[in-house]
């Protein structure tokens, strides 16, 4: 049996995949491990502390935040997740639909000892996924997922949970003051307003449908709104970051300043400028960067990205004088890096953009506020801004059905990435990759020349279905 934890938690398809039955046993293992982490006491939820009490944890019960979008089986996954942290003894905060980012902050503004988020990001609405945060709010090492995921597969094979009773199992309530703060919280970090720039946000009837709009709206833009309509049914649907056409097209009518969209979690942020043109993740990163770097809080005058990152961004970093350190594919390792280094920004060219000052994880509505400040407070359109980087043709092939598995074992494959490389030389580059999310292997190819990149994909595409279907 695989993994069940990807490159950014559990998911699959909902009541199929996941299951009420796995969210709940998730969330009872995730309670028991995280409880025990360093600095926490050993008492894991449900076993008596010293004071012979049940449920507690040292001086204070655990807490967990619980958030998610609005997908129509996040309703039933939601109460399955509340019911397994309550029956390990955990306090649960029922902060309703919110962000992903939204519940890693006041996963950490609360102080609670765990967060959860119920949610497949962009992924098609008949999916969903459980995404779970440490203290401080922060995403899961490897290793705690794995101590998690053990645990779990413990207790479905017969070993028994510790359970608390009577007064010690956990109790639950809503928390409808999350969305304030968390709002406030965003306003809060900005440099300077955004009075004077008329924005179009496309909410992808998801998670920021009604924070982003409010919080660019405080924050003084004259806002219009597309996608923030969510019925539990329509998240992602031809909307949001992954179909960026409606959002164009919004923008040019509207005669407005830029557009930003989010997917369905909002952690991740693409950008429209005044003519429709689309900003994407190293672009957004690009203007952040230079900013950052003008006001002095870009730490060591680095920015941090993926593998993945077009090469004109790192060309136009070096212009600027600013270094890049690339991880692998995936914003935790993003993160991990920013926070090993100490760096203060990172981010992925899907939008993922990370701002350590202000956030733990990756923050779409931050990122599109971040962006809009820049706008405001140079006096520049977003096409002048972004400018700074000339994007090399990059094309990208996603290949189904496939044996994922095998990708960096495969002789065949290897031999045919090693021909394309020879003929791309040093004006481009090769990079094949199975995905963390979803089953299929990426294929992305750069060239000086976007007719020899899409020819070169296209073969190395053809080779990936031989070899590996």
């Amino acid at each position: 049996m695989g993994r069940l934890f990807g490159t950014d938690g559990v998911r699959g398809v909902a009541n199929a995949d996941l299951t009420a039955e796995l969210a709940l046993g998730l969330s009872v293992a995730a309670a028991h491990v995280l409880m025990e982490e360093p600095g926490r006491s050993p008492v894991q939820p449900g076993r008596r502390s010293g004071d012979g009490r049940q449920g507690t944890f040292e001086d204070h019960r655990p807490v967990a935040v619980v958030g998610r979008d609005p997908r129509a089986s996040g309703e039933f996954l939601e109460s399955a997740v509340v019911a397994g942290l309550a029956s390990a003894g955990v306090d649960v905060l029922r902060v309703g639909v919110l962000p992903t980012p939204a519940v890693a902050y006041l996963t950490g503004a609360l102080g609670a000892d765990l967060g959860v988020m119920l949610s497949a990001s962009h992924n098609p609405m008949p999916d969903n996924g459980i995404k779970f945060f440490a203290r401080g709010g922060h995403k899961l090492a490897d290793e705690l997922e794995d101590r998690i995921e053990s645990m779990y597969r413990g207790h479905a094979s017969g070993e028994p949970w510790d359970r608390p009773t009577g007064a010690g199992v956990g109790r639950v309530k809503d928390y409808a003051e999350g969305f304030d703060n968390y709002v406030a919280h965003l306003v809060g970090v900005l440099p300077n307003r955004l009075d004077g720039l008329k924005v179009v946000i496309d909410g992808a009837h998801g998670a920021a449908a009604r924070v982003s709009p409010e919080a660019f709206a405080r924050a003084g833009a004259d806002v219009i709104t597309i996608g923030t309509d969510p019925d539990g049914l329509n998240i992602n649907d031809g909307c949001g970051s992954t179909h960026l056409d409606k959002l164009r097209a919004a923008v040019v009518e509207h005669g407005a300043d830029l557009g930003v969209a989010h997917d369905g979690d909002a952690d991740r942020c693409l950008a429209v400028d005044h003519e429709g043109n689309e900003v994407d993740g190293d672009q957004i990163l690009a203007v952040l960067a230079l900013g950052m770097r003008d006001a002095g809080t870009l730490r060591q005058n680095t920015v941090v990205a993926t593998v993945m990152s077009n090469l004109g961004f790192k060309l136009a970093l070096e212009r600027e004088g600013i270094e890049l350190v690339r991880t692998a594919v995936g914003d935790r390792y993003v993160l991990e890096e920013m926070k090993a280094q100490g760096f203060a920004l990172g981010g992925e060219q899907s939008g993922h953009v990370i701002v350590l000052d202000h956030a733990t994880t990756g923050d779409g509505t931050l990122t599109g506020l971040m962006l809009a400040a820049r706008v405001a407070a140079t006096g520049r359109s977003l096409a002048g801004l972004a400018g700074v980087m000339e994007r090399l043709p990059q094309v990208l092939i996603n290949v189904p059905d496939v044996d994922k598995s095998r990708v960096t074992t495969s002789a065949e494959l290897s031999a045919a990435v090693t021909d394309a490389e020879r003929e791309l030389g040093a004006t481009g580059r090769v990079l094949l990759r199975s995905s963390g999310t979803e089953p299929l292997v990426r294929v992305m190819v750069e060239a000086a020349d976007l007719e020899q990149a899409r020819a070169v994909a296209g073969r190395l595409a053809d080779v990936v279905k031989s070899a590996l279907g």
